[in-house]
């Protein structure tokens, strides 16, 4: 299922692990209802906000209260299974590229240099992501959920 989501402004820490999970996430710092709403298109809106959820079809109430739980229960919600970590830029949803360390030694800080060898870029922002300390509790994150949605969709089989 190809979802796509634009989350509200309660829900900021949502939008990027959605992003870290590979799913195409809109999240704006400051816009209203009106706006969200008419923008969102052919997006779901994710929101806390009961009286948004009332206005439209395509909006969903996140019930839950901690990001994992959330996160849990809008991809069980969508009937999604499938994550594709690390592929777009947390920061502006868009799709992240493999980059050649010699294309960027410049701007890396000497440990990053020495230590690391495989790199992406946000083509947008030109943010420069690699698998550092970061990386190990980010994915430890991806497991925790992915595995807790297969593990619904088992148990729901049963």
């Amino acid at each position: 299922m190809d979802v796509k989501f634009i989350a509200d402004v309660h829900l900021a820490k949502v939008a990027r692990y959605l992003r870290l999970f590979g799913f195409d996430t809109l999240y704006f710092s400051t816009i209203d209802d009106e706006e969200l709403v008419e923008f969102a298109q052919n997006r779901i809106v994710l929101t806390k906000d009961r009286a948004l959820a009332k206005r439209a079809e395509k909006i969903y109430l996140v019930r839950s209260k901690e990001l994992k739980s959330q996160l849990i229960e809008i991809l069980h919600h969508f009937t999604i299974t499938s994550c594709y970590p690390f592929t777009r830029c947390l920061v502006d949803n868009t799709m992240v590229q493999k980059i050649a360390k010699e294309a960027i030694i410049d701007r890396l800080p000497p440990r990053i240099r020495r230590d690391f060898d495989a790199f992406w870029i946000c083509p947008k922002c030109q943010r420069i992501y690699w698998h550092g300390s970061h990386y190990e509790r980010m994915l430890e994150m991806v497991y925790e959920v992915c595995g807790e949605i297969r593990a619904q969709a088992v148990l729901e089989d049963e």
